[in-house]
C-alpha cells in the first residue's frame, strides 16, 4: 500500500518573533503531527520534514502528495489542527486520484487549503 507523505514546513515561523535556540512553530507541529501519527493505527501517512514550503504569509503549512495524485499546500496550521490534517490526509490516502472535495475536508480545515497542483502525468517516453 502506498502511503501518503505530509510534508510539514518546520521552518515556519507563523508571523512569530522565535528567539535563538527555540523551536519554530512549523517544528512543533511537525513533532506534534509524527507523535500522532506513530499513535494512529491507519499507518497511510508518513510525516516528513520540509525546510520552507514558500508558503510563508500563509503561516504553518503542509503540502500532501501522492504518486498519480494531485496534491495540495495548506497553510494556517497550528498544534489544534494536528488530527483534523491526519484526518485530511487518510481521506485523501483513500481517495484514488487525490481530490478532497471541501464537503469532505474537516470543518476545521476549510479554510486552509491555499491551492492544489495536478499529479504528474505518466511519461511513455513518446510524449
Amino acid at each position: 500500500m502506498t502511503e501518503a507523505i505530509l510534508h510539514v514546513c518546520t521552518t515556519c515561523r507563523a508571523g512569530r518573533e522565535v528567539r535563538e535556540g527555540d523551536a519554530t512553530p512549523g517544528a512543533l507541529l511537525h513533532a506534534h503531527l509524527r507523535a500522532l501519527a506513530r499513535a494512529r493505527e491507519d499507518a497511510r501517512v508518513r510525516v516528513h520534514e520540509a525546510k520552507c514550503l514558500a508558503n510563508c504569509a500563509g503561516g504553518c503549512s503542509a503540502a500532501i502528495a501522492m504518486p498519480g495524485k494531485w496534491s495540495y499546500l495548506l497553510g494556517g496550521l497550528d498544534l489544534e489542527n494536528a488530527s483534523d490534517l491526519l484526518d485530511f490526509a487518510a481521506i485523501y490516502a483513500a481517495s484514488l486520484t487525490g481530490v478532497v472535495m471541501p464537503s469532505r475536508r474537516p470543518p476545521a480545515l476549510a479554510t486552509m487549503v491555499h491551492g492544489r497542483i495536478p499529479a504528474l502525468p505518466q511519461l511513455t517516453g513518446h510524449d
